[in-house]
């Protein structure tokens, strides 16, 4: 077999790798992260989005508080009332039911944790009143995690857009003036050691008046890359031992995401938040179905959440 062939056939297999080797998979242990994806349009266009979102992309449309109820209802069923909520999109303040959708979460007793650039949808007046009304009710199970890709203007704006850090930071600023608990979310693009990124990033908190210690990986997220056009080895049951990993630590073991697809009677339950678009990680339609075992046969399996390391969840 030639490396082109090899390289061809590699994550195609739900069950053996590229070279005969039994595929790792991965049980589901219980629900620890609900992911709602509000949809795929953003107000911004990022240089390396995984899932593509811009102002133009609806292929996963808004969500709607009907849309999510049932979901809440099965976690009551199941007796997953006290989990954490994550939503995440696209940019989560387009949504028009958003702060509906976020007050539903919260009632239900759950954390929220919400992934925004915090720009202008976060800033408009509506949305802001709806924060301050849910701040002032749920407190500390309100988390937001702000996007700020690097801490320094030049390198966040190369990826998000020229203008765009002065924007997040004006956010930053009213949600750190009104005691929102926040979390930041960068990126290793640059391949900068993770001691001088959590150093600099220490820095901009000081200046911005924010309550997050820098070196705690759930306040401080810095996201290992994804590349499309990447190689990575398979994973095989092998690679447990090998690596010393837990099948149990990765996102599909304890998290699912649920999405509407455009045109679509109903939401999906996909496996994985980073694999949108591959429906061989479509789970069915209701958290019932998706609680099934996951073959790691993407590429994203082991750059992101086996090597990488990775967890979109806090």
């Amino acid at each position: 077999m030639t490396a082109t062939t090899l390289i061809a056939r590699k994550f195609s297999d739900p069950d053996t790798t590229a070279k005969g080797e039994t595929r790792a998979r991965v049980a589901f242990g219980g629900m620890k992260t609900l992911w709602l994806n509000t949809g795929t349009l953003c107000n911004i266009e990022c240089a390396n989005c995984y899932i593509e979102s811009s102002p133009g992309n609806d292929r996963l449309v808004y969500l709607t508080l009907t849309d999510v109820l049932p979901y809440l209802d099965e976690l009551d069923a199941a007796g997953e009332a006290a989990i954490e909520i994550g939503i995440t999109g696209g940019e989560p303040f387009m949504a028009p039911e958003i702060i509906a959708i976020m007050e539903a979460c919260l009632s239900r007793g759950h954390d929220l944790l919400i992934l925004t650039n915090a720009m202008q949808p976060m800033m408009r007046p509506r949305v802001q009143a709806g924060l301050l009304d849910l701040q002032a009710r749920f407190g500390a199970r309100l988390t937001l995690r702000v996007s700020l890709d690097h801490y320094t203007q030049l390198l966040h704006d190369q990826e998000r857009g020229e203008g765009s850090f002065e924007i997040t930071m004006a956010g930053l600023k009213w949600l750190a003036r009104y005691g929102f608990r926040v979390a930041l979310a960068g990126r290793t693009l640059w391949g900068e050691e993770e001691a001088a990124a959590r150093a600099g990033f220490g820095e901009l908190i000081i200046r911005t008046g924010l309550d997050i210690d820098p070196e705690d990986p759930a306040a401080l997220v810095l996201f290992p890359e994804m590349q499309p056009e990447a190689d990575p080895p398979e994973i095989t049951t092998a690679c447990w031992g090998i690596l010393d990993k837990d099948p149990a630590e990765l996102m599909c073991a304890s998290q699912r995401m649920v999405v509407k697809r455009k045109g679509a009677a109903s939401p999906s339950v996909l496996a994985c938040t980073l694999i949108p678009y591959d429906p061989r990680f479509d789970l069915g339609t209701t958290l019932a179905e998706a609680r099934a075992e996951v073959a790691l046969n993407h590429p994203y399996c082991a750059s992101f959440c086996v090597l990488g390391g990775g967890s979109c969840s806090a």
